[in-house]
């Protein structure tokens, strides 16, 4: 075996990452994509909205990802889709 004193004696072992470590990783690839993450509340209402519109079906009121999806296509449509 030719180790040297430099070579790390875990080399080979993948070190894990904290959750907090993750968490600021994704953040700063978002900022280099130019995305932002906010907490938005909805009103009843206005998921109601977005059923009348065709962004969401009713049956998906209370599924958090189909109401995510229908708010960044609201986004799109009203704000028009940023390139």
């Amino acid at each position: 075996m030719t180790e040297t004193v430099a070579t790390p004696i875990v080399a080979n072992i993948k070190i894990a990452r904290t959750r907090a470590a993750e968490r600021m990783r994704r953040c700063r690839r978002r900022r280099r994509d130019g995305l932002r993450c906010y907490s938005l509340e909805l009103r009843d209402g206005e998921i109601e909205a977005l059923v009348r519109r065709g962004l969401l079906l009713a049956t998906e009121q209370t599924n958090r990802n189909a109401v995510i999806k229908a708010m960044y296509a609201f986004f799109d449509r009203t704000l028009g889709r940023s390139t």
